[in-house]
């Protein structure tokens, strides 16, 4: 070999080598997500929390940003803005949105089920002498304006013939106190919720009487994993990748709960672990793993239950134009049926 092919050669070799090296770190660019949560940072956050920390997101070639929020409703608005790619909301909220805001041209989509059903729930002391829901009619409930029990709560009380209900508005930290000092009879939030902040004054979990709305006819979907339409239509990808991962990270979190809570405890420091540890597994029990959940599967939604759900927001929100279902779900992203098998296995009774 010539100096001159010899040289050649070489620089052919360190070409091929700097186009190797330029591809290895493009395969480990992270395409970054901003994803707004619907709350504060709590035990059903490790859904979340848990894939970012241990790197789920990251091995997906997923930078996520999470962030903690102020209710379902800011979580649809924020990714309607293009503020955030992607969210997590209450389907309702979701809906309400879509039909109120009929022209607008950035409507977020649910693009997997989180919650199969609504954690939504009245609850009352049984000092008050409410033992069913029966009793409720003429009672005085209280609930911050926004909160999901209350909007939905029409729904809830035709199914089981309640009339008469008044209302008392309040800011969501003074809900359960203004239970407890007595100012209302009861309250509309979510049970996995309430019930615990009822406990954390004073009243313990046996002296407090819950009438969860699925137990009582009122099969509203919960919590879902929302998108933006800009992602949606220029990076479909990410979505589809986000979602697989975070499958993944949430059959880890069921199958060991009380672990995933330390990383809660890195984003909030001042969580009282064993509450939160107990706020997750009634979470998981009783609308991440329920029984509906198990008969239609985890991310899924059902068509008629779907068409059902949006008929019964366009009514009791007596929202500007009807709720169209097929403009809110879009189950196309949703990971295979494998890897959405990620629920845990029945308890033992």
């Amino acid at each position: 070999m010539t100096a001159r092919h010899a040289r050649r050669h070489l620089l052919r070799a360190a070409a091929l080598g700097t186009t190797l090296s330029l591809l290895g770190s493009l395969s480990l660019a992270q395409s970054p997500i901003k994803f707004q949560l619907d709350w504060r940072f709590e035990g059903p956050s490790a859904l979340f929390l848990q894939p970012i920390a241990k790197g789920t997101f990251k091995a997906a070639g997923l930078d996520v940003q999470l962030d903690a929020g102020n209710g379902s409703g800011g979580a649809v608005t924020r990714v309607a803005s293009g503020s955030y790619d992607m969210g997590f909301a209450d389907l309702a909220a979701l809906m309400e949105f879509h039909a109120n805001n009929p022209d607008a041209p950035n409507k977020p989509v649910a693009v997997m089920m989180v919650y199969n059903n609504t954690p939504a729930a009245v609850l009352t002391l049984k000092k008050s002498g409410i033992s069913t829901v029966g009793q409720l009619a003429g009672k005085k409930l209280g609930a911050p304006v926004f909160d999901a029990g209350r909007k939905g709560f029409p729904i809830f009380a035709k199914a089981n013939k309640i009339e008469g209900v008044s209302w008392v508005s309040m800011d969501p930290p003074l809900r359960e106190t203004m239970l407890v000092r007595g100012d209302v009879d009861a309250i509309t939030g979510f049970s996995f919720t309430s019930l615990l902040n009822l406990e954390a004054r004073g009243i313990k979990a046996e002296d407090v009487t819950i009438f969860p709305y699925p137990a009582y006819g009122v099969k509203l979907y919960g919590n879902a994993i929302i998108a933006s339409p800009k992602l949606i239509k220029e990076k479909p990808e990410l979505i589809k990748a986000f979602l697989k991962a975070f499958a993944q990270g949430a059959k880890e979190v069921m199958a060991d709960p009380d672990a995933s809570i330390a990383f809660v405890k890195q984003r909030d420091g001042i969580i009282n672990e064993a509450l939160e540890k107990r706020r997750l597994r009634l979470a998981i029990d009783a609308v991440v793993a329920s029984p509906d959940a198990r008969a239609e599967g985890f991310g899924q939604v059902l068509a008629p239950r779907l068409a059902l759900m949006a008929s019964q927001v366009s009514d009791t929100y007596a929202t500007k134009t009807r709720v169209v279902p097929e403009a809110v779900w879009n189950g196309s992203f949703l990971p295979t049926k494998a890897e959405l098998d990620v629920l845990p296995p029945l308890k033992k009774k």
